[in-house]
């Protein structure tokens, strides 16, 4: 009799055990099924925020619009004749007769406006200038860089390698930058007049000579008092005539 109720007791251990199992196995499949479908959205979310994040350079990209650093340089709704060469395209024709008016039609780079006489928005129009080219212009047509390295006061006069650009304004044939040899032209700042002044008046203590940075001259003068007033009439004419000139080789002002 005990043992036959020892049995009923294990059937009931098992069959309690096996409700266990399933009632977990089930609860498995349904924490699958709901993570399945709360994972299911978020994915679809997330590939959405993919696309629209790579798309977003794409957008960004035609929207911008980068100006042109030419536009800096040409006057808004100014005279399209009175543009620079930088704001317009002309179709030049090298083959006009040197020295002669010619006339070329240009047309306006974009993003410039222009006007024309009658404050009519143009972009084609015409333009009148002298057939010659950039290098065969004169000097007030355009600015070169300067050398403080050469002698101004020598024979022969020294000239040096320069580089010229074409002013705004100016239109001409070839490049608009261009070399150029020229005759040394610059000043330290030196007065002739200051100068003669000193020359006439102290010039027999060297005054002139070391005005000028001559030091070493001044000195020779200084202690010989003007080469007893010859070397002081010497340096009269000489500074008069523009021989003698600054030590560092620069023109008077």
């Amino acid at each position: 009799m005990a043992a036959l109720m020892g049995l009923r007791a294990v059937r009931r251990l098992c069959g309690f055990a096996l409700f266990l199992s399933q009632l977990y196995v089930l609860s498995g499949r349904a924490g699958s099924l709901m993570t399945t479908k709360h994972s299911q959205p978020q994915s679809t979310f997330a590939k959405s925020l993919t696309s629209t994040s790579t798309n977003t350079p794409y957008f960004k990209a035609a929207e911008s619009t980068e100006i042109p650093p030419y536009v800096t340089k040409c006057p808004s709704n100014g005279l399209c004749s009175r543009l620079p060469p930088d704001c317009m395209t002309c179709n030049t024709n090298y083959s006009c007769i040197y020295g002669k008016p010619a006339t070329f039609d240009c047309k306006v780079k974009p993003h410039v406006h222009c006007v024309d006489q009658n404050n009519h928005e143009q972009e084609n129009f015409t333009i009148n200038m002298t057939c010659q080219f950039c290098w065969q212009l004169a000097t007030t047509d355009y600015v070169c860089t300067n050398s403080t390295n050469c002698m101004t006061v020598s024979c022969p006069r020294q000239r040096y390698n320069a580089t010229c650009t074409v002013r705004d304004h100016i239109h001409c044939l070839g490049n608009r930058i261009f070399p150029k040899m020229l005759y040394c032209n610059w000043t330290g700042g030196y007065k002739w007049s200051t100068a003669l002044a000193l020359s006439i008046t102290l010039g027999g203590f060297g005054a002139d000579r070391f005005y000028l940075g001559q030091w070493r001259e001044g000195l020779g003068k200084l202690f010989s008092f003007g080469g007893l007033g010859i070397w002081t009439l010497i340096d009269v004419l000489l500074i008069g005539v523009g021989y003698v000139g600054p030590a560092d080789g620069s023109l008077y002002i």
